[in-house]
């Protein structure tokens, strides 16, 4: 395209009961082309350091992208950014469902949402048509039954929903925004920022399916993901199992996270709680996103127990709530799940925060006077729905467990502190650094907190030569493999950033990792180049993409260093350089002196101040980011 479209920004000043539209012309827009980096450049360019997280001058903003919309696999994606009242950095946090495209499909690239309403409210959005509405009668309701009022105080059905649950409006830390009552905005609690704001939810009308510039092309690309899932046995077992298929392996190889970290090794649960138990005892349906012929979505049900509308649980619900807690019934994990999505809980700072609870009341820091009476011994399956209705409700033992666990072990002393497994004060997923010490590199690193889906994981490197997975690293200049996961140096170092690029752009252009890349999924690096030229007619490199990627992680970064955030920040909890127990992997651990090594070694590549681990100015000016420094 000889221009980029302009972007499309709905302005909310919740305060003033106000709603205008402006444009971000398209020179500026090709830059932040939407999703994250769209959210992360609007609350730089709009919000002051030092805001209070749950005040009314931290601005919410959902965002898509210049893609969006396209009738293609892994495309229906939308990012929520705010700072964020758990981390106090930048927060981000992805969703997938059908909301993101009709978002787009009302002509919307980004809402900000800024200001606090003085009452509850919802925000309606059909085409032209844009207004709050009374959100009082919904108000304190879980997902699914404010979603059925709103259908039908609305009168229809045509409507996509992305709310708060009770957990949002009680302004739990970690709690998330909910669509289709089984899609969230998980991590870093978006859902408290938009509770704090008295607004329940957006609502979008369906719209039509947006047209490609270069059919013929985009077709040929769309139409061979049917032949791709064919030939790809990774992405057809993903969309079978769902991401949980893998779990009983990694147990099997001592790096499945166990009762709060302390081992690796769960023999007593792993086949109770994996992917293919799932599918061959409660799993009702494969669900899917639009357009998407993956459909890796899990829905389960349980006669009394759980409903098919709050979907199903994900490897990293199953793990927070099953081996973090030592949890071996995939029924309570489900019930897990489905309260989470119906309160508006991220699963698994949740999940992480229970755990770290029980290992706590094991070591007799808590105790049921604490606890409220609660056995919390690891495997107390029946104290899950009870601590997550606490927890979303703010009652009791649950106010404590709200804050999530490095706050509240804060509160109880360093003994406590050593329990914890956070990094900048979120939760770790469930992937271990001491099997992917790259991915640990970037949980210590990234601006908003441990993050799983912020780089590729270390195992594809010890595929074969001519696998797929080392082919498509190839195309961003990774060709060395290893003999094993676990070994760190430069070049390890090197994958961890330029697959952090890569998941950086893909965030920013709200595109499935599953979906898109960069190693083992249906389309590759080449791929996106090509949706971008025939979807929008946007003549871009594999070159521009990855400068767009390594744009929003320094704005994330200079976001962070307006906040005060530093090098002393990118730290991993102790539990990660302490010997695992039991199992294979009895004795491991991850070698602390190799990590500081490799963070240094990071943050050269970055080109960012060792000292302080933030942005060289001619780093910022070389991503055309040289207004940040004149906004100091």
């Amino acid at each position: 395209m000889a221009n980029f479209p302009d972007g499309k920004i709905l302005n909310v000043n919740l305060s003033k009961g106000t709603i205008t539209k402006d444009f971000l012309p398209g020179k500026t827009y090709r830059l932040y082309p939407g999703g994250s980096s769209l959210g992360v450049y609007l609350a730089l360019r709009d919000m002051k350091p030092g805001v209070d997280a749950l005040g009314p001058d931290n601005n919410l903003v959902f965002s898509v992208s210049a893609l969006t919309g396209l009738p293609i696999s892994g495309i229906s994606r939308m990012n929520i950014t705010a700072k964020s009242p758990l981390t106090g950095t930048i927060g981000d946090s992805q969703s997938g469902g059908f909301f993101p495209a009709h978002l787009k499909m009302n002509g919307l690239d980004a809402i900000v949402i800024k200001g606090k309403s003085d009452k509850p409210v919802y925000l309606f959005i059909d085409g032209e048509n844009v207004e709050l509405k009374d959100a009082s009668n919904i108000w304190g309701k879980i997902t699914g039954d404010a979603e059925k009022i709103i259908r039908k105080d609305l009168n229809r059905n045509d409507i996509e929903i992305a709310q708060i649950g009770p957990a949002g409006e009680n302004q739990v830390s970690y709690a998330c925004i909910i669509n289709m009552c089984n899609r969230a905005n998980g991590r870093n609690g978006m859902g408290a920022v938009m509770g704090s704001k008295n607004i329940k939810a957006v609502v979008v009308a369906k719209g039509k399916t947006q047209n490609p510039v270069d059919s013929e092309r985009f077709f040929a690309l769309a139409k061979s993901a049917n032949t791709k899932l064919k030939e790809n046995d990774s992405v057809s077992g993903l969309g079978k199992y769902g991401t949980d298929g893998d779990l009983e392996g990694f147990s099997e190889e001592g790096f499945l996270p166990t009762k709060n970290w302390t081992t690796g090794y769960f023999p007593e649960g792993a086949k109770n709680i994996t992917g293919e138990t799932m599918y061959d005892t409660i799993l009702k349906e494969r669900d899917t996103c639009f357009s998407c012929a993956v459909r890796c979505k899990r829905v389960v049900e349980i006669d009394g127990i759980v409903d098919p509308l709050y979907g199903g649980p994900e490897y990293e619900t199953v793990a927070t709530f099953g081996s973090y807690c030592g949890v071996t019934s995939l029924s309570h994990i489900s019930l897990a799940n489905q309260l989470c999505n119906m309160y508006g809980l991220d699963t698994i700072s949740c999940g992480a925060t229970i755990a770290f609870a029980m290992e706590a009341y094991e070591k007799g820091i808590i105790d049921k006077e604490v606890t409220e009476g609660i056995e919390l011994n690891f495997g107390n399956e029946k104290a899950l729905p009870l601590l997550i209705k606490k927890i979303a409700k703010k009652e009791g033992f649950g106010l404590l467990l709200a804050q999530g666990s490095y706050k509240y072990a804060q509160s109880l002393g360093k003994e406590a502190v050593a329990l914890t497994v956070t990094v900048k004060n979120q939760e770790l997923p469930a992937h271990m650094p001491q099997y992917k010490p790259s991915v640990g590199l970037i949980y210590a690193v990234n601006p908003f907190g441990a993050d799983h889906q912020s780089s590729e994981h270390d195992p594809f490197l010890v595929m074969p030569d001519d696998s797929i997975e080392r082919r498509r690293l190839a195309q961003l200049g990774i060709y060395k493999g290893y003999d094993d996961s676990k070994t760190m140096d430069d070049d390890k170092v090197r994958f961890a950033w330029e697959t952090q690029k890569y998941f950086s752009l893909l965030d920013t252009l709200c595109l499935c990792q599953f979906v898109w890349g960069p190693s083992w999924e249906l389309y590759g690096p080449d791929d996106i180049v090509e949706l971008c030229k025939s979807g929008i007619g946007w003549e871009t490199s594999l070159y521009e993409l990855m400068q767009i990627g390594e744009r929003r992680i320094n704005m994330m970064r200079a976001f962070n260093a307006k906040e005060g955030f530093t090098k002393k920040d990118d730290v991993l909890p102790r539990k990660i350089f302490t010997p695992l127990e039991n199992g294979p992997t009895d004795g491991v651990v991850l070698d602390e002196e190799t990590h500081e090594k490799a963070k240094d070694f990071y943050y050269k590549l970055a080109k960012w101040e060792i000292e302080s681990g933030n942005p060289e100015e001619e780093t910022l000016k070389s991503l055309s980011l040289q207004w940040l420094m004149e906004n100091d």
